[in-house]
């Protein structure tokens, strides 16, 4: 049953947060699952994005003590999406820091922590915030490498949350991941799935250069099954989520789901869509694009960034240079309307891609129609 635990606020914030909690949890913050699977069967646990996500964090410190996690309300207050609850109550507050309201400073302290051996986890609030700590991302994290003539790794894993579809209006919705995976020196990670949310972090902390994770915000309550002794992933390559012949759909983070959806109503329209999860948008996968789409021969990208120079954009050039003869019709985008991300409910949804915009691409790079199958729809 879904129940509402609000956090008692014990310093001032500026948005007091109530944190849905999409099943019980004990009073450190673990949920509280039991295995599913039959007797001989590897054991699964059920859960959410979020206590994958802290599982991860948990594991991380417990496995090396340079780990530490800090950021805005990270301890007292559990996170402002509840990830890091019962981690200060856990590990104290040297490995569980409380930051003030500034990004610049205290992601500068991360990469200092990096440089002096550590390995930070930073949380910032939202991608959106992450703006005011670009000259320490850009200027210093993503490049420090390179002007110390490969001296100077920075370690650091910055974690944040984007995305759209709460109703929190243009400065907490935005998705600029896409702008992120434009800086060489940085590798840009975006889990959509249980198994990525728990097995990326680890990887990332293995990485002896900087790696950003973007969580998007509307996967923490989402429920599913997660092996019981589930670990690191690859971060180095895409996934294909669901297999097809007539067309691919390329997509990420958030709008893997809406895209799965979309899918399915093809599948029942005849159309099998291969579903290509990004899963890392730097350095991006194009062996896995270029495969897929050299079989299916049509491709539609699905981004929630704006169109005019998105992601989006990025994979449909790396299609029309590494398979453009292979292509039946042009490559066709999803993406967000060029607006900010409006507050209303009807206008945020009017805004964002959705399945019924995906399904209309499909049909259309397909030559399908809304009603039935055109001549190249097979």
């Amino acid at each position: 049953m879904t129940s509402s635990i609000t956090h008692p606020i014990t310093h001032p914030v500026a948005h007091p947060i109530t944190h849905p909690i999409a099943h019980p949890m004990d009073a450190s913050g673990a949920a509280l699952v039991a295995p599913t699977a039959p007797a001989g069967a590897p054991a699964t646990l059920r859960t959410t994005y979020r206590n994958a996500v802290r599982e991860a964090l948990r594991a991380a410190l417990l496995d090396d003590p340079r780990v530490f996690l800090m950021g805005e309300d990270v301890g007292r207050y559990g996170g402002c999406y509840a990830v890091s609850r019962g981690l200060l109550e856990e590990f104290g507050p040297e490995r569980i820091r409380d930051t003030p309201l500034s990004e610049a400073a205290f992601v500068g302290a991360g990469i200092g922590a990096a440089l002096g051996g550590m390995r930070p986890i930073v949380e910032v609030m939202t991608v959106n915030f992450s703006l005011l700590a670009l000259d320490q991302i850009l200027n210093n994290a993503a490049t420090l490498l390179h002007m110390s003539g490969g001296q100077c790794n920075v370690p650091l894993v910055i974690r944040m949350a984007t995305g759209a579809g709460r109703q929190v209006a243009a400065q907490h919705s935005h998705s600029l991941e896409g702008w992120y995976a434009h800086v060489p020196g940085l590798k840009v990670l975006t889990p959509a799935t249980l198994e990525d949310a728990r097995g990326m972090l680890a990887t990332a902390l293995a990485d002896p250069d900087p790696v950003l994770i973007f969580e998007h915000a509307t996967l923490y309550n989402v429920e599913g099954e997660l092996a019981a002794d589930a670990g690191p992933v690859p971060i180095d390559r895409a996934a294909v989520r669901r297999a097809g012949r007539d067309l691919t759909l390329i997509t990420y983070g958030g709008t893997l789901s809406k895209t799965l959806h979309a899918a399915e109503q093809l599948a029942a329209r005849g159309l099998e869509a291969d579903v290509i999860d990004l899963r890392t948008l730097r350095p991006l996968d194009s062996a896995t694009i270029l495969e897929s789409v050299r079989r299916t021969r049509r491709a539609v990208v699905v981004d929630e960034g704006w169109r005019s120079g998105s992601l989006a954009a990025e994979v449909s050039a790396r299609i029309m240079e590494g398979a453009l003869y292979e292509l039946d019709a042009p490559v066709l985008r999803v993406c967000s309307a060029e607006v900010p991300v409006p507050y209303p409910r009807h206008l945020e949804e009017a805004a964002l891609p959705q399945v019924e915009g995906i399904v209309a691409a499909a049909l259309a790079v397909t030559g399908a129609t809304p009603d039935g199958l055109g001549a190249s729809g097979t």
